[in-house]
């Protein structure tokens, strides 16, 4: 669900920019992902795409977002996602990531979440969280973790779009 607007971007400000999490990372088998504040369920839907093999559980607190997400989902067949009408912080268990797409500021979804991260490891990259911002945030990620990399989505995609674009990874111990 994005705004009709900005439909005829679709493929460059929504599913271009969900897949750059996929350019950053291979998730092993088995991985669990919790994509929170999933809206229409990006960046959720396209990486469950990309990695059949890693569980995708999409939470979002307004309902008729989720039924979008599930009615999608059911649609084209993918089974390895889970749809939930409920705040990311309150969906039981652990993740071994937790995504968002400006959802709020990174502090804060980094406060709420950094609980769900498991301290189980299954893939070469430590597990955290992947954050898909735009705007000046470099200052902020190193003080929420000293280990945290973001990279600009401009080393991926040439387009004037991901120019300010970037993607934030922030380990969590």
């Amino acid at each position: 669900m994005i705004s009709r607007k900005d439909i005829h971007n679709f493929t460059i400000h929504h599913l271009l920019h969900a897949l750059a999490i996929g350019c950053v990372v291979r998730f092993a088998d088995g991985t669990r992902i919790l994509d929170a504040g999933t809206g229409g369920g990006l960046p959720g839907i396209p990486l469950a795409i990309l990695f059949p093999e890693t569980s995708f559980t999409l939470s979002d607190s307004i309902g008729k977002k989720i039924r979008v997400v599930k009615e999608i989902g059911q649609s084209i067949g993918l089974t390895n996602i889970e749809a939930l009408h409920m705040r990311a912080e309150a969906v039981p268990g652990s993740y071994d990531f937790i995504t968002g797409r400006a959802v709020m500021d990174i502090k804060s979804f980094y406060g709420l979440l950094r609980e769900k991260v498991s301290n189980i490891q299954k893939n070469k990259l430590q597990n955290g969280i992947f954050y898909l911002s735009g705007g000046t945030v470099e200052g902020l990620a190193q003080e929420i973790h000293p280990g945290s990399m973001i990279t600009p989505l401009s080393t991926f995609f040439s387009e004037p779009y991901f120019e300010s674009k970037k993607l934030i990874y922030i380990p969590v111990l």
